[in-house]
Order: structure tokens, then sequence, then C-alpha cells
């Protein structure tokens, strides 16, 4: 939020809403608290949700959401700390003049390998947890669902398209090098895995993810192409030929 492009939006969104009597409400904080409250951890998490929540707060919010109810206290000390009655409606905004030009600002900073393989993690994760059944899993200490699944395959698939260049070594982001980090992910998280059905899952998960990433056309939502059943069964049957050969070669053997 405290980039100019979402600063923006959310002023513009007060705005909006608040003209029409309508509440307007924040964003979700994702971040999940350790379970000891005795430790820098804890402190250090909270104090980074108190700091964003609070530039929502004074952009006129009315509320906001958090994963962790163990967050609901806090943030709602925050709120009643810097606000006065049950909402802001009466912050009508009129000082707002956001432009075309202020939501499309591009914020400062380039490609990180640390941000390239964090997409992929939470992109390949996501598919792991659909294809369990479930639409959020938990990553580095927050919660990640298909928002951000989609933000995360999604850049991944501008920067091969677009060619981006690593910040750490000018590294071009192309197929292969996604391949490659796709796969060292996959053999990261294998041994990981409690049972051969859980790994072939992830291989499966890693797979899809890839066929996402790097096709020529950008599929327009991650969670649409999931339900497509030739693409989950395609690479099912990939995997159960890996298998069945696997199986003629030991039998061979």
């Amino acid at each position: 939020m405290e980039k100019r492009f979402l600063r923006s939006y959310m002023d513009l969104l007060v705005q909006t809403c608040h003209r029409r009597g309508a509440l307007a409400t924040g964003g979700m904080a994702a971040p999940l608290l350790p379970q000891s409250q005795q430790t820098d951890s804890y402190s250090r998490v909270l104090a980074s949700v108190e700091r964003l929540k609070l530039l929502e707060i004074n952009a006129g919010v009315d509320g906001f959401m958090v994963y962790d109810m163990n967050l609901i206290k806090p943030m709602q000390e925050l709120f009643e700390l810097h606000t006065e009655g049950d909402n802001q409606l009466h912050q009508v905004r009129d000082d707002v003049g956001v432009t075309p030009q202020d939501l499309l600002s591009m914020p400062s900073g380039g490609v990180t390998l640390y941000g390239l393989k964090y997409n992929i993690a939470v992109g390949v994760l996501f598919i792991n947890a659909w294809l369990s059944g479930k639409g959020h899993f938990f990553y580095r200490g927050q919660v990640e669902d298909s928002a951000t699944a989609e933000i995360s395959r999604s850049q991944v698939w501008q920067w091969i398209r677009h060619q981006a260049r690593l910040e750490d070594d000018g590294r071009v982001v192309s197929r292969q090098l996604v391949t490659e980090l796709t796969k060292e992910l996959r053999t990261d998280l294998s041994p990981l895995c409690h049972s051969e059905r859980t790994k072939q899952k992830l291989h499966t998960a890693a797979d899809m993810f890839l066929e996402v990433v790097l096709k020529r056309h950008f599929p327009e939502f991650i969670t649409s192409y999931l339900n497509m059943d030739h693409t989950f069964l395609s690479s099912q049957s990939t995997r159960e030929e890996e298998t069945v050969e696997a199986g003629r070669q030991r039998a061979k053997l």
C-alpha cells in the first residue's frame, strides 16, 4: 500500500464508496502470528501488520480483514485508537483526485532470483493444494490462496515473455531457467512428502505449473484452467505412463 498505484487505488475506493454511503473495506492481512508472544518474530510480524493497516485506516477504510484470528484483537484496538465511531463514512475524501496515470504507475524495482523462486513455489504449492481439494496453504509464515497464485504465475509468464533480467546476475528469465528452478523446487520438497502418492501429486502440480507459465497464450484464470479435465488428465496420464514404464524396466532387470 506504500506504492503509488496501490495507495491511489485505496484513496479512490474510499472516495467512491463514501460518496455513496457505502462502507469501504481494506485488504486482508495474510501473515500468521507465531504461537509465543514473547519472541522477536511475534513483535516483528505484529508491527508489520499494524504499520500496513494503519495506512488503510488513515486512507479512511471502515474495516479490513485478517486471516489469523489472533490478529483480530490487536487490529480492533488499532482501529479504535485511530478512528471515531463504528465507521469512517464521514471521510468523503474530497481531497482525492486520482488520475489514470496514478493507477498505472509502475513501481520501482526489478526481478530478483528470490522473487522468481518465491513465485514458482507459490504457484506449484497452490496447484498441489488444489489437487488435494484445498483452496489455500501456508508458506513462510503466511496464508497463500488463489489470489496470490494468480499474481505469482502471471508474473512468471510475463517475465518469460518480456525476457526480464535478474537483478542478481543479469540472467534472462527464460523457459529453460523457469523449468530448471521448478524441477529444483520439486526435488527440494519431495523429501517432505509423507507417501509416494503425495510425492506424485507434487510432481503433477509442478508439471501443471510449467504447463501454465510456458503456454504461448496466457490462461485467463488459473482456477478455471485447473478445472479443465483435459489439463489434469494429460498430466496424470503422463505420470502414469512414466510409472508403468519404470515398472517395465524393473521387470526386465
